[in-house]
């Protein structure tokens, strides 16, 4: 379909085989059954996409990583230099079947009409009670799968099955294939973050949807318009209603882990924080997360911490949850197995992500990875940074799966963080309580030098005996050595001659 040279299948995915002759291009692929992925939008689009490119190399293939630069202004995390390709060549480059999911080809979701709301340690009504027991089974992966994802209450989710939206949005949801960029704002807690540097090609084909909670809804709608179409810039606004969780963070774990189960048929998804502000093109980074490495599932590790006691232990300090449900899930993954991060985790480099910006395929494998990192935020803590590596550790364990782990720096490059709404108004609001500064003093006046008059001697000197008085000098007055002055002498001892 793409017209690409073989080092560059080879590059983008190893197990493509082809043989080239002329223009045509014949393509060898995997067979992989994949029931979460709508195909034939999928295949309708790439038939508007840009004109394949032929690249001999990567253009990035040379390109070396340097840290971020110096700046004696900014001493904390900074953004690195990423290379990226431009947006048509990275279509070019989109693999044109799914990447294979090891083991698991067929996954599907528990759900109980009739679940009923009870006191319980071990989860929420939302996410079905699962378990001990369900949860270890959760982890034995196999060909075909079904396992507590959320969304327990229904066979949709988001229809009356707590976390509901309305069936146009759902409609709207359902039709959303291909790519999905995601974020959301819940508890009215950030400012709405409009993307930029977004090619035209990606507005039309990649959908964009923010999740507001009401009360962020109508806090917005004080100050920004909403078009006929449910949109606020590039964001599809989805409005959700029957919230599960009285935890504003905990709430936005659902549309974060589970879109898979809202876009059931979007092959790509792009999570960004609702802090954050995306200034990349969502094709440049699939190509740079995804595609190039290989790989089906990407998140930025934390810029400071590797170590998953380390990172407990900075959220009890930070107030970020009650310090003993951190203490008791800490000790039950201690019981596990949980140990401290060491280099005998290599090639993993970290334990720790930075969480705030997801970059995956729907696969079963990555879809599984996500309900079953859901189900430890409802089980625990929403801390989800304290349980990632156990999930994944779990699953790598049992398959030949893991989750990429990119710099910190890098991520900083495509997206701008910005204060938490609160914080900023509290910035703000200090700055207008600070006294103004005094005004400045009015400048000096302008210094005027006045001439000097002439000198001239007192009356008094004129009138002084035997001195006579000196008269200046008039334009005509002749030094003495003058032809007047030698006429003069001349004629001396005669009568004076009239001039």
């Amino acid at each position: 379909m793409l017209g690409l040279s073989d080092h560059v299948r080879s590059f983008v995915n190893p197990v493509w085989t082809s043989s080239l002759s002329g223009n045509d291009l014949n393509t060898t692929l995997p067979t992989v059954k994949q029931p979460d992925i709508g195909h034939e939008k999928v295949q309708g689009l790439s038939r508007s996409f840009p004109p394949a490119i032929h690249l001999e190399h990567h253009p990035c293939e040379n390109f070396s990583f340097s840290p971020p630069p110096i700046d004696r202004k900014r001493t904390g995390p900074r953004p690195c230099p990423v290379c990226y390709v431009p947006v048509d060549q990275a279509l070019a480059l989109m693999p044109a079947a799914p990447t294979a999911s090891p083991i698991l080809q067929s996954l599907n979701y528990l759900s109980e009409d009739n679940l009923v709301l009870k006191e319980s340690n071990s989860g929420s009504l939302f996410g079905g009670y699962p378990s001990l027991e369900q949860r270890d089974m959760s982890f034995d992966i196999k060909d075909s799968m079904t396992v507590h994802c959320g969304f327990v209450r229904g066979k949709i989710p988001g229809l009356n099955t707590g976390f509901d939206v309305d069936e146009a949005d759902l409609s709207e949801m359902r039709q959303c294939q291909g790519t999905v960029v995601a974020s959301a704002i819940f508890g009215y807690y950030d400012i709405m973050q409009q993307p930029e540097n977004i090619s035209e090609f990606s507005k039309d084909t990649v959908c964009f949807f923010m999740f507001l909670d009401e009360e962020t809804e109508a806090a917005i709608k004080n100050t920004t318009a909403v078009d006929n179409m449910k949109k606020i810039g590039l964001w599809r606004v989805v409005v959700v209603h029957n919230l599960p969780y009285s935890d504003a963070r905990r709430n936005g774990k659902i549309p974060k882990l589970l879109l898979h189960r809202l876009f059931p048929n979007a092959r790509y998804s792009l999570w960004i924080d609702g802090k954050l502000k995306l200034v990349k093109d969502p094709y440049q980074l699939l190509e740079r997360f995804l595609w190039r490495k290989n790989v089906s599932f990407a998140i930025s590790r934390h810029y400071r911490r590797f170590d998953v006691f380390e990172e407990a232990e900075a959220n009890k300090a930070g107030g970020k949850y009650d310090n003993a449900s951190i203490d008791n899930q800490i000790e039950f993954y201690k019981r596990e197995g949980l140990t401290h991060y060491s280099s005998a985790k290599l090639p993993i480099t970290s334990d720790v992500p930075e969480g705030c910006v997801i970059i995956r395929e729907h696969i079963p494998i990555t879809n599984l990875f996500t309900c079953l990192w859901f189900n430890e935020v409802d089980r625990f803590t929403s801390r989800d940074q304290i349980s990632f590596s156990t999930v994944r550790d779990k699953i790598r364990s049992r398959v030949n799966w893991t989750a990429d782990m990119f710099l910190d720096c890098e991520r900083r490059d495509f997206v701008v963080q910005a204060y938490h709404r609160e914080l900023m108004e509290q910035r703000l609001a200090a700055l207008r309580s600070q006294p103004p500064p005094p005004p400045l003093p009015p400048p000096p006046p302008p210094v005027v030098h006045a001439q000097q008059p002439r000198k001239m001697l007192p009356d008094s000197a004129s009138k002084e005996p035997g001195r006579a008085s000196k008269k200046p000098a008039g334009r005509r007055s002749r030094k003495s050595g003058s032809k007047r002055s030698h006429r003069t002498k001349a004629s001396s001892g005669k009568d004076p001659i009239r001039l």
